[in-house]
Order: structure tokens, then sequence, then C-alpha cells
């Protein structure tokens, strides 16, 4: 089964990332490096997962990433 816990926070901290305006004023540099970083982190995890919801991989592949945030957040994963 899919750790969607893991994406979530993954998808989190991309977000976080872009909105950081002091980063990317201060040390834009610093602020695309952590952007490739958790970018691969989640390449890595979907690339990995198995059995995706048609849905949610297409926002993965689309970069959607509010989108698939928000798809995770409602899904029933109990």
């Amino acid at each position: 089964m899919n750790d969607y816990s893991k994406l979530k926070s993954l998808l989190q901290k991309r977000l976080e990332i872009i909105a950081d305006k002091t980063l990317r004023e201060t040390n834009p540099d610093e602020q695309l490096l952590q952007l490739q970083n958790v970018s691969l982190e989640i390449s890595h995890w979907t690339t990995e997962a198995k059995g995706l919801p048609q849905q949610l991989n297409h926002f993965l592949k689309q970069s959607s990433l509010s989108k698939a945030l928000e798809f995770i957040e409602n899904m029933d994963i109990n």
C-alpha cells in the first residue's frame, strides 16, 4: 500500500518552499536547490508507488501540486 502521508508531506514542503518570498528574495539559488531536491523526492515516490488513482497520477504528472495535495487530503485511506 502506498504511503500517502509521505507524499502529502513532500507536496506541502514543496508548496512552502515556493511560497517562501524571503528565501526567493535573499537566496534564489538556495530556493531553486530546495525545489529541485523535493521535486526529486516526489518523482522517486511517484516512480515507486503502485496503483495510484488515475486523477492523482494526472495531477502529479501535470505538476498540479495543490490539486494533488487536496486530492490526498480528501482520500479515504482508512
